[in-house]
């Protein structure tokens, strides 16, 4: 396995990195929230909206960024 030779650009501009890790974020939170149990949080909210972000990011993944890869259309 190797990094892409532009490594630091797509670390640096990748939407799909984005959305994952604010899929991790939101998955951290939802543990917390399960450990915790504030008042007034909804059970599952932070996991319903990570799964969403989770999609966003598989989505993200096909689609060419011009800011990454300068030749794509």
């Amino acid at each position: 396995m190797r990094l892409v030779p532009d490594w630091r650009a797509v670390l640096a501009k990748a939407w799909s990195l984005k959305f994952n890790a604010a899929s991790a974020v939101l998955s951290t939170a939802e543990v917390y929230i399960a450990l915790a149990q504030p008042a007034g949080v909804p059970q599952g909210m932070f996991a319903a909206i990570g799964a969403l972000v989770s999609l966003l990011a598989f989505g993200a993944r096909l689609l060419a960024q011009k800011e990454i890869h300068g030749n794509d259309t």
